[in-house]
């Protein structure tokens, strides 16, 4: 497997015309982007993650993070490791070696209720990233020029 990067979420949009979910992904010691469609439930998931609000009931990537740690485990990382005929593949890293496969949604919406560190591969960069320099540091006007360059297309087989 190729070398990994670690990852920040820039966020969670949705992409217009076709009203579909992306999260996307920034390389954190540079410049690429990484695009993921997910669906609507795993949107908002991820979105409640980053803004730190807690459902009155356990959400399903609430429950999964409570499962894992009644378990005595935890979650050390995430990776999203590659695209094949479309669709991205990633894996939820446990203690003791544990490896989940999981949709990159559920394994992203995991690592930010824990606190695990995300990570993407070399291979999945060069297959779709996009590269968006920064400018001063804006990443809502780099997102928007994203969103205006591509579309879900760009990424099927």
């Amino acid at each position: 497997m190729s070398d990994l990067h670690l990852v920040e979420v820039v966020g969670v949009r949705v992409e217009m015309p076709s009203n579909q979910p992306i999260v996307l992904l920034k390389e954190v010691d540079g410049i690429r982007y990484l695009p993921i469609w997910v669906g609507a439930t795993e949107a908002t998931a991820i979105a409640f993650a980053q803004q730190g609000l807690t459902p009155p009931r356990p959400l399903t990537h609430d429950l999964m993070k409570n499962i894992i740690g009644d378990l005595g485990s935890n979650v050390e990382s995430v990776q999203v490791t590659h695209l094949s005929d479309g669709v991205f593949y990633s894996k939820i890293m446990l203690e003791k070696g544990v490896e989940v496969s999981a949709r990159p949604s559920d394994a992203i919406a995991l690592a930010l209720r824990t606190g695990a560190l995300i990570y993407a591969t070399e291979d999945l960069f060069q297959a779709a990233g996009i590269e968006i320099p920064d400018q001063a540091d804006d990443q809502v006007e780099a997102f928007r020029e994203f969103l205006d360059q591509i579309n879900p297309e760009d990424f099927l087989g």
